[in-house]
């Protein structure tokens, strides 16, 4: 681990040089001891891919005596951090029917595999949480299989679903909320993922495990998912037109 200085009040402490399952469980079971040996200065803890961005009231302490603070609370992590595969599981139902996967077409065409197939492979993984943030609730999800990594779409769209489950490079997100977006989006889950009696207000935690359980349209509809009108007359247009993910 490296810690190094951002400002005045702020220190990043760096566990990794690219992200991994294993950090991501590191970040996360250091995260509460942080938290309580840091507690009387600490303003804030963003943790992120590998490392954790750490700021403190300046007006308590120096910078100095700071970061001998971490690097104590770091030491008792380690002796306290057992690697173990306990990290909590989140499985998330999501539909991936024409209405909604609005991206399907292009990502068949850059995968060369049709969409039964993505959808196979993509629910398949068992995924980690590496990092919350652009919006509240926006968990960044990896690593995607080989086969279906895709870049972000060159324009953005304007208005994204909420629910929105996406794919961009090595990663799956879900939109919490509508909102712009540039991710190839390939479905929709029914499931409220901001919540404000969470401290993070979210359902997500950094280093926790996350599966994806394709349902069908009734099913989404029964827990609480909506499908616009117009989503259902471009599914029937695109229908008609025998896109790349219905040709066998």
């Amino acid at each position: 681990m490296t810690i190094m200085p951002v400002n005045e009040n702020s220190l990043m402490v760096y566990f990794a040089n690219q992200a991994s399952p294993e950090t991501a469980d590191r970040i996360a079971a250091v995260l509460p001891i942080l938290h309580e040996e840091l507690e009387q200065y600490l303003v804030d803890l963003i943790p992120s891919y590998t490392s954790i961005l750490v700021t403190f009231d300046l007006m308590a302490i120096g910078q100095r005596d700071f970061t001998a603070l971490i690097k104590k609370a770091l030491s008792i992590a380690d002796q306290q951090y057992i690697e173990t595969d306990a990290s909590p599981m989140i499985e998330l139902p999501v539909y991936y029917g024409p209405e909604v996967s609005l991206d399907a077409d292009t990502l068949c065409r850059h995968t060369e595999l049709d969409f039964d197939q993505i959808i196979s492979i993509h629910a398949s993984t068992i995924y980690r949480v590496y990092a919350i943030g652009f919006a509240p609730g926006f968990a960044y999800l990896g690593n995607t299989d080989s086969r279906i990594h895709i870049p972000r779409k060159q324009t953005p769209r304007a208005q994204v679903p909420k629910g929105s489950l996406a794919l961009a490079d090595q990663q799956t997100a879900i939109y919490p909320k509508a909102s712009p977006g540039g991710w190839q989006i390939i479905g929709r889950t029914p499931i409220d993922l901001i919540d404000y009696q969470r401290e993070n207000l979210t359902v997500f935690e950094m280093g926790a495990k996350v599966k994806f359980t394709p349902i069908n349209r009734d099913e989404f509809l029964a827990l609480g998912g909506r499908i616009a009108e117009e989503e259902y007359r471009r599914a029937e247009l695109r229908a008609a037109a025998k896109p790349v993910w219905e040709v066998a």
